[in-house]
């Protein structure tokens, strides 16, 4: 299993925490945000990671060199920031080899991952990747989707003041070379994924539900609850 985490952001919203650090190192506990990603993906299978950079890289790249993993971590460094679909575009050769996870590896994310990619090996053939979700207190922050009794998408609401539903998209994809073939036919020169890509895939979209932890670490706010939450597990 191959997995690019995304990890270029700046961490606006999560200001003054990263000012002086990416978001993605904040810790919870002492274990920086990416460490929690790379531990858990390589204890479920994850043999190879790509993460891009561009905020603060020298601090992700000495983070990478003193990692245990490090001899399975590749850094791709953006200049300026191509948006998820740039970044799947300009690493097209890592994922174009087989099955590839892609995840925001600024948010925290615990489930049975295992779980999870057994549901896409066995998802509906006509479908070409498996989206995580999650149920949302916050319908109306997030990307809330309805599904057909297969769990394929059939419908977005992105960001809309009355969704219909708490079933949000939670960012972590399992995706397959034949999405990138669906990019180049969709908009070649697309950015955002979630805007771009996913609403013109409804009906070929598998879902699994994340019922464990999917916390955005968006604010301060929402860090301390990620923190109390972790601290009473």
């Amino acid at each position: 299993m191959k997995c690019l985490l995304l990890a270029a952001g700046f961490g606006t919203r999560l200001r003054p925490i990263t000012d002086h650090v990416p978001k993605c190192l904040v810790e919870l506990h002492g274990v920086p945000l990416l460490d929690y990603w790379l531990k858990n993906l390589h204890e479920a299978g994850a043999s190879e990671f790509l993460i891009n950079t561009h905020y603060l890289p020298e601090q992700v790249e000495g983070f990478v060199a003193a990692h245990p993993l490090s001899s399975l971590i590749s850094l791709t460094h953006e200049s300026t920031l191509l948006g998820t679909a740039g970044t799947v575009f300009a690493n097209r050769a890592f994922l174009a080899s087989g099955t590839t996870l892609l995840a925001h590896a600024d948010n925290l994310c615990l489930c049975p991952w295992q779980d999870f990619f057994k549901a896409h090996a066995t998802r509906p053939p006509h479908t070409l990747m498996t989206m995580m979700t999650f149920q949302t207190g916050n319908p109306h922050e997030c990307g809330i989707v309805e599904l057909d009794a297969q769990g394929v998408v059939v419908d977005f609401h992105e960001k809309v003041v009355s969704p219909p539903g708490n079933l949000a998209n939670a960012a972590v994809y399992l995706i397959e070379p034949e999405v990138l073939r669906e990019m180049d036919r969709i908009n070649p020169s697309m950015t955002d994924l979630s805007t771009q890509l996913l609403p013109m895939l409804k009906g070929r979209i598998f879902t699994w539900e994340n019922r464990d932890i999917l916390i955005d670490i968006g604010s301060p706010e929402r860090l301390a609850m990620a923190r109390e939450i972790l601290a009473a597990r």
